[in-house]
């Protein structure tokens, strides 16, 4: 295998016959390109063919469950990639279109131990990329990334003999029997289904037909142009359109799905937009009256109520802050043994007994509705508004580029411990700490926290602020944590901002 050329420009005479493969397309724990501006198919194929020589490498049986999401070019794409996969004698079992969590779910199926899932995940059209694991239900981390980077940059993949093709059939199916069960709503509930037109339009109004609960259809028909909204319930659009919708319709609630079906997020009976960290204690309160003294993950974007919730505490519960990334929070709660992970992106990794460990926005959505019927004199906005009170940002992500983000990052995180160490007052407040596991958490001592971290998967950085005491007080932590990214001039516009 030659290695593929790292610039990539369409409609040339190489572009069609050469690989051609932006390297910034390998990141942390995804593999994400523009495309074709920054990948083309021989370098979707080069991509499989290295995936394939990875597997052979590490001893892992020949054998890959391969599923794409519904946009209109993930299917060249997944057909490109199989090809290599094929060169490097590996047995593909095609699942067809799919929701990312039932690919994750065909390894359990179909008894296979790698996975590969063409998916450009929440980003918009015009993007595309593969996640991938070979041990499930864990995907790929830094380690698993970065070595097939190399195979793949440096030409190492190796052709094989054995490759094969099988078309699987009823995989979807058998996901969704998984996800039913034997389980029916007790209790009348009334949902705004919110798909964006993505792929979880195939999936999440006959899930919920099926456990009994009404529907109020929301963006449903399968549509890869994304007319409305690009499907990604962090987004204040999609959120905003989602309350509108339980507003208008009188419903209990409202679940948004993003574009590969691995996030869920939730606007309450009120119209209020519950972020997924505040789902996520709601449901380890619940969780852990079934299972106390159970151990629950979070992401370092996550609210602090989880280590300081009276609620949770009384219930012998252990807090873990981890990594943000959906492939680090699957590991972490597979390492610990956790019967959950939760993560303010809207990624949820329910473990034995209740999920297998891999985010599923199904999965959620099943047990939002389980939870309801478990407490069928409570709403949605009474569980909300039971928690203790904090004010904390959406994510707001200011452009850095891919090749600068991680050196911006670390002069970051350097000025802010070096504030700690100073003695500096933040928000008007002392530093208690400052945790650098995932960027830099700057904790006050009241327990409101301001973060700074790198986007694994986009050219940006990442932003989010909490407070127990006030708005204000969210409003002054933003302010003064804006005002160090300001101090790197290679810093560009939030996408969004309070």
């Amino acid at each position: 295998m030659t290695k593929p050329i790292p610039e990539v420009t369409p409609n040339t005479w190489s572009f069609l016959r050469d690989a051609m493969i932006k390297p910034t397309g390998f990141r942390e724990y995804d593999a994400r390109w523009k495309y074709p501006e920054e990948i083309n198919l021989p370098g979707m194929t080069a991509l499989g063919m290295g995936l394939g020589t990875q597997m052979r490498r590490r001893g892992i049986e020949p054998v890959i469950a391969v599923g794409n999401d519904y946009r209109d070019y993930s299917l060249a794409i997944k057909n490109a990639l199989i090809l290599g996969l094929m060169q490097a004698g590996i047995k593909v079992m095609d699942i067809g279109p799919a929701v990312s969590p039932m690919a994750y779910f065909a390894q359990f199926h179909l008894d296979v131990p790698a996975v590969a899932m063409v998916t450009a995940s929440h980003n918009p059209n015009g993007w595309t990329g593969v996640k991938m694991g070979f041990e499930r239900p864990l995907t790929h981390g830094p380690d698993e990334m970065s070595e097939l980077r190399d195979i793949v940059l440096n030409g190492e993949g190796v052709a094989h003999e054995g490759g094969s093709y099988e078309f699987v059939d009823g995989v979807k199916e058998a996901y969704i029997d998984d996800l039913v069960g034997n389980f029916k709503m007790s209790r009348p509930l009334k949902v705004v289904c919110a798909t964006g037109n993505g792929t979880a339009s195939a999936f999440a109004p006959e899930i919920f037909e099926r456990i009994g609960v009404e529907i109020v259809p929301s963006h449903n028909g399968l549509d890869y142009t994304f007319p409305h909204y690009n499907p990604n319930p962090e987004a204040m659009e999609m959120l905003h359109d989602m309350a509108d919708s339980v507003k208008s319709s009188g419903a209990d609630f409202a679940l948004g799905f993003d574009g590969d079906g691995d996030r869920c997020g939730v606007v309450d009976d009120e119209g209020e937009e519950i972020f997924a960290d505040k789902v996520g204690v709601i449901m380890a309160r619940d969780l852990a009256k079934l299972h106390p003294g159970s151990t629950f993950v979070a992401d370092v974007k996550s609210t602090g109520l989880f280590a300081s919730d009276p609620e949770l505490q009384a219930l012998g519960v252990k807090a873990d802050y981890w990594k943000t990334g959906h492939s680090h929070m699957k590991r972490r709660v597979k390492e610990i043994g956790a019967l959950a992970g939760f993560e303010k992106s809207g990624h949820y990794f329910l473990a034995e007994p209740i999920g297998r460990g891999y985010d599923c926005g199904m999965r959620v959505a099943v047990e939002i509705c389980k939870l309801m019927d478990r407490n069928p004199d409570q709403s949605m906005s009474d569980l909300r508004k039971a928690l203790p009170k904090t004010w904390s940002t959406p994510t707001m992500s200011p452009y850095a580029a891919d090749t600068e983000k991680y050196d911006i990052l670390q002069r970051l995180v350097d000025k802010l411990v070096a504030k700690a160490d100073a003695g500096d007052s933040f928000a008007g407040r002392a530093i208690k700490e400052v945790v650098t596991v995932n960027g830099a958490r700057v904790i006050l001592d009241n327990g409101s926290w301001g973060l700074v971290r790198a986007s694994s998967n986009t050219p940006n950085l990442v932003v989010v602020c909490e407070s127990s005491e006030s708005e204000a007080e969210m409003r002054a932590i933003f302010a003064d944590i804006d005002a160090v990214i300001r101090t790197e001039p290679d810093v560009g516009d939030y996408d969004q901002m309070i």
